[in-house]
């Protein structure tokens, strides 16, 4: 009788305590972190057309054309006329020589006559070459006051095409090298005259007086093809 109540009691025990296990919450799986939100990136903003305002400038001439650029002209002529003189009086030589054997009667001999074709050939010879130094030397001064002058106008020249709103700007100094094949004759698009009253106003440089026609200067112009200087952006 006591066994069979120990076995009813511990069967007893036994569903209670699987009945309380089936009762009891499952444990909860552990959270699983969200997967992180990827944002686009933003697009940039449609690039916005610009009213295109073009202008042209003839800058070499425009250099030439300030007042401090007429004063570098007549600088160098002023330095030269010594050496243009010296050369000018050895070309006359020359062809005084040559007039002399033209007219010269036939009596004359073969030796004097010899004699007069080389002297004159020196003389010409030495004529050459002291024309051609003179003149490279006067090129290449000029061609420092050039830049000296460019690099100034230079500025002048961004300043004005940003003040007026251009947005490109056309150097048509050299209609050779220019890859201009063709512009508008309006005069309300070369800004060169503008830009030398521009320079001329800033600079305070007063306009030379009229050079006297000179034989002292072995040119009046730089070559066509002038040095590597500053040259306005022709961007803004």
């Amino acid at each position: 009788m006591n066994r069979n109540l120990v076995l009813v009691s511990a069967l007893s025990a036994g569903l209670s305590a699987s009945a309380a296990m089936a009762q009891a919450p499952a444990t909860p799986a552990p959270a699983t972190a969200p997967a992180p939100t990827t944002t686009a990136p933003a697009r940039p903003a449609p690039p916005q057309a610009i009213p295109a305002k073009i202008a042209l400038i003839a800058f070499e001439q425009a250099v030439f054309a300030t007042n401090e650029g007429q004063q570098a002209v007549q600088d160098m002529q002023k330095k030269y006329e010594p050496k243009k003189a010296q050369i000018d009086t050895l070309a006359k030589e020359v062809d005084s020589l040559k007039k002399q054997l033209q007219s010269a009667p036939a009596t004359l001999s073969d030796e004097e006559r010899a004699t007069r074709l080389k002297n004159i050939d020196s003389k010409e010879k030495a004529l050459n070459r002291d024309s051609e130094d003179a003149n490279n030397a006067y090129q290449a001064d000029l061609q420092e006051a050039y830049g000296k002058v460019a690099r100034k106008v230079s500025a002048t020249v961004q300043n004005y095409v940003a003040q007026n709103g251009y947005t490109l700007l056309l150097d048509v100094s050299n209609q050779q090298n220019s890859n201009v094949m063709w512009a508008s004759q309006n005069p309300n698009i070369d800004i060169t005259l503008a830009v030398v009253e521009a320079y001329n106003t800033s600079s305070g440089v007063a306009a030379p007086p009229p050079a006297a026609p000179s034989a002292g200067a072995p040119a009046a112009r730089p070559r066509t093809t002038t040095p590597a200087t500053p040259r306005p952006s022709t961007t803004r």
